[in-house]
């Protein structure tokens, strides 16, 4: 174990605490994939309904991301002492640059606690028809009908909309 330890300071230039952090941090990563994966197969073997799966396995994946962020964050953030200075400036920052994720982010908050529209529903947004097929952070998807097609049918297209755009819909 000293001698890859070395061997990464010597050749790559990583101190023996970033070392440890990595090694923490794929740790984390690993056990935490492994958990989903073995919750999502108890939960495969004893739900048959397609919706409830899909409901099982979009709560699990965000809550293992949650967890995620934490531990590693935790890990890697132990060396600052004026944290909430830090996190101050660094999320005004990543406002500014991230504003339209941001507010796709704040969408999908909206989609998911108010349901304007689920999964299987049918809603217009501007141009776009269709049922709704899924719901992810950032956007949603739709299996498009009409168009160019007759009548309600669908036409084959899968449209993926910002999630900022699901606050305006048209639902049936």
């Amino acid at each position: 174990m000293a001698t890859v330890r070395d061997w990464l300071q010597n050749r790559i230039g990583l101190s023996p605490a970033v070392q440890i952090h990595l090694l923490v941090t794929v740790i984390v990563i690993a056990g935490l994939w492994i958990v989903e994966r073995l919750v999502l197969a108890v939960v495969y073997r004893r739900v048959t309904d397609p919706w409830k799966r899909y409901r099982w396995r979009k709560t699990i994946t965000y809550l293992t991301l949650a967890i995620a962020v934490l531990v590693i964050g935790r890990e890697w953030l132990v060396g600052f002492t004026s944290l909430a200075t830090f996190l101050g400036l660094a999320s005004a920052g990543f406002a500014i640059a991230l504003k339209d994720p941001l507010t796709n982010l704040a969408g999908w908050a909206f989609i998911v606690w108010r349901r304007p529209f689920e999964v299987g529903d049918r809603i217009e947004i501007a141009k776009h028809r269709g049922d709704v097929i899924d719901v992810h952070l950032f956007q949603f998807t739709l299996n498009e009908i009409g168009v160019w097609v007759d009548a309600d049918q669908s036409t084959g297209r899968i449209v993926h909309i910002p999630s900022t755009s699901g606050t305006k819909c048209r639902c049936s």
